[in-house]
């Protein structure tokens, strides 16, 4: 996949399509699984030295719907300081307004060039396809977004975006595009490598680009968290910067970091603090960047906060926990998902930012298991999020349609008119039993399965086996028994 067809999700496969190419791919799925036992191993070591690590989340919960009860007081008042200390501040309602406003800042300070902080939202935006039209090379910096720009790849993960790379892969891909035929194999190898590389953007390249993790609406400040310091670069040494963040993004208060500074690293990589926080508030003269711009995207949030019932999506500060926890992640990576969001957050936030119209195979992109609950460190209720969104998935193709004209909804009217008779819920299982016997085979052990189910059926078979229907159903075994309490011809006591 070229850097330029960035993941989009009106164009994407659906996921049981793109599922199954992943599946085949025994190497994604070999480095998907062990970068995430790795970080889900370090994050159970982390979060269990903290005594009160279950009310640090219920105090993020608190915290995060407290503000998207109030957001818009909070971006008014972010947008009031961010001036004041010197900021400018831009507001676009979708991708393609975010998109214009951030070329037009870069080709108003008349480079060529733009360094980039790792940004989810400007994947989102998909900032970079549209920065080159415009005839300005963005570099990221990120040393795993940096693999995948060279690469020509999309990111796979919210946190770790290289996370399905193991350190040959890594190896070849800097010895090809750097140039470096002798480059070693050691971590150590590859980091001097990309330190070299990056280091001479870093003093040349006079226009940088970054998301936030946090918006503070108290003091108009900018909040990036990472880990290697490619972001203090950005920050500081470019003559202007631009941000782009969602208007969730917004904090009230700068004491409010000191709950959400202890979720996020180790939600995120298992980490007891991120190694670089970096603040930034306005311009400050003779010291960082002298024009510092902010975009709040909106790009449908408002209409996910107006979904009483989805509204926690945007809960999320993006640490990648329920990635990691994932069982159907695990075996796809992330780019089975078709969005820059993948995982069981994608699932619920991809279509909701499409409005419901494209990305509708994600909401059943999960088995509903409850692991992206118990370790989402704001306590997003991802599974009754996926339950509503399928509702809402199924009202949308059965609108204006009889009952009888989907597939699905004639399935569950059938259904439903046999578990309301016990005659006939007997007799589908007399007509199952009947039905299943010339599909049934037997295992070493003796096991009645069936390995095949013809038409739509074949969904569940394709990928696993179905036991076969019991001879006899406990009501018939029951109904077998003697008023004495044993069975007919079972000389036990029952």
């Amino acid at each position: 996949m070229s850097l330029g067809s960035a993941l989009d999700p009106k164009t994407a496969p659906t996921f049981p399509m793109a599922a199954r190419t992943s599946l085949g791919d025994m190497l994604l799925r070999k480095n998907v699984r062990h970068a995430t036992e790795v970080i889900q191993a370090k994050r159970g070591r982390v979060v269990a030295e903290m005594p009160d690590w279950e009310a640090l989340r219920e105090a993020g919960r608190a915290l995060r719907a407290h503000t998207l009860a109030h957001l818009d007081v909070y971006l008014e008042q972010f947008e009031r300081n961010c001036t004041a200390a010197g900021g400018v501040v831009h507001w676009a309602r979708d991708a393609e307004e975010a998109r214009r406003i951030v070329v037009d800042l870069v080709k108003a300070t008349g480079t060529r060039e733009a360094i980039k902080i790792k940004s989810m939202t400007t994947e989102e935006i998909q900032l970079n396809p549209a920065l080159e039209a415009a005839g300005v090379h963005a570099y990221e910096t990120d040393l795993a977004e940096l693999i995948l720009q060279l690469g020509e790849e999309q990111p796979s993960h919210i946190v770790v975006p290289a996370l399905h790379k193991n350190r040959q892969q890594v190896r070849e891909i800097f010895r090809r595009e750097m140039q470096l035929p002798e480059l070693g194999e050691t971590p150590q190898d590859l980091a001097d490598a990309a330190r070299r590389f990056l280091r001479d953007k870093f003093l040349r390249v006079r226009t940088g680009v970054s998301g936030a993790n946090f918006l503070i609406a108290e003091t108009g400040g900018v909040v990036v968290v990472e880990s290697e310091g490619n972001g203090r670069m950005c920050l500081t040494l470019p003559e202007t910067l631009i941000t782009v963040a969602g208007i969730d993004k917004v904090v009230p208060r700068y004491r409010d970091l000191e709950v959400l500074l202890q979720l996020l690293p180790r939600s995120a990589t298992g980490e007891r603090m991120n190694p670089y926080n970096s603040i930034w508030t306005g311009v400050h003269a003779g010291d960082g960047p002298q024009s510092f711009h902010v975009v709040l995207l909106d790009n449908a949030r408002t209409e996910v906060l107006a979904d009483e019932a989805a509204r926690e999506t945007l809960h999320c500060i993006r640490c990648g926990a329920c990635q990691n926890a994932c069982p159907v992640y695990r075996q796809t990576g992330g780019h089975a998902y078709g969005s820059v969001y993948a995982g069981p957050i994608g699932a619920i936030l991809t279509p909701q930012l499409e409005r419901m119209d494209h990305a509708q195979s994600l909401p059943y992109a999960s088995s509903l298991c409850g692991a992206c609950y118990e370790v989402c460190p704001v306590k997003i209720n991802i599974p009754e999020v996926l339950i509503h969104l399928r509702n809402k998935v199924v009202r949308r193709e059965t609108a204006g349609m009889g009952v009888l004209t989907h597939p699905e909804a004639w399935a569950m009217e059938l259904a439903g008119a046999i578990f309301r008779s016990e005659r006939r819920f007997r007799a589908a299982q007399r007509l199952g039993r009947m039905a299943g016997r010339p599909l049934e085979s037997k295992d070493g052990n003796g096991e009645r399965w069936v390995g095949w189910l013809p038409g739509m059926l074949g969904g569940w078979t394709r990928v696993r086996d179905l036991k076969a229907m019991p001879k006899e159903s406990f009501r018939e075994w029951f109904a077998r028994r003697d008023t004495n309490g044993k069975a007919a011809g079972d000389g036990r006591q029952g």
